[in-house]
């Protein structure tokens, strides 16, 4: 707990873009897969083996997109600084979720607290 914060989300406007940040130890970031994932409904935030995936990284630095991210959202991050980003453009009402940031430290998984993105047609 507390190894992951999240933050940048908002309510904006569909078209809109947010930014999103993970804060997190260099050590986390350099050494575990980190990846977003989000919740729309009351039961994936409740269990987090629901979430739906939007963007993570794998330990050969390659990326994974959900296919309702590819080509709007961009996964990124700062080894020196230890955040995980989340770009998002082109936003629409159906990206209204919780972004939860995860952390796979070889087998141990660790997640954020959420931040709420709040998109409006």
């Amino acid at each position: 707990q507390g190894q992951l914060a999240e933050s940048g989300g908002g309510s904006v406007q569909a078209g809109g873009s947010l930014k999103l940040s993970c804060a997190t130890s260099q050590y986390i970031i350099t050494n575990c897969e980190m990846g977003w994932y989000r919740a729309t409904t009351e039961r994936q935030r409740a269990y987090v083996g629901e979430r739906e995936l939007v963007a993570r990284f794998w330990s050969d630095d390659t990326i994974t997109y959900a296919e309702h991210a590819k080509g709007r959202f961009t996964l990124s991050r700062d080894n020196v600084d230890g955040i995980l980003y989340l770009e998002m453009k082109s936003l629409k009402s159906e990206d209204t979720a919780d972004y939860y940031c995860r952390a796979n430290c070889r087998g141990t998984v660790s997640w954020g607290q959420g931040t709420h993105v709040a998109v409006s047609s």
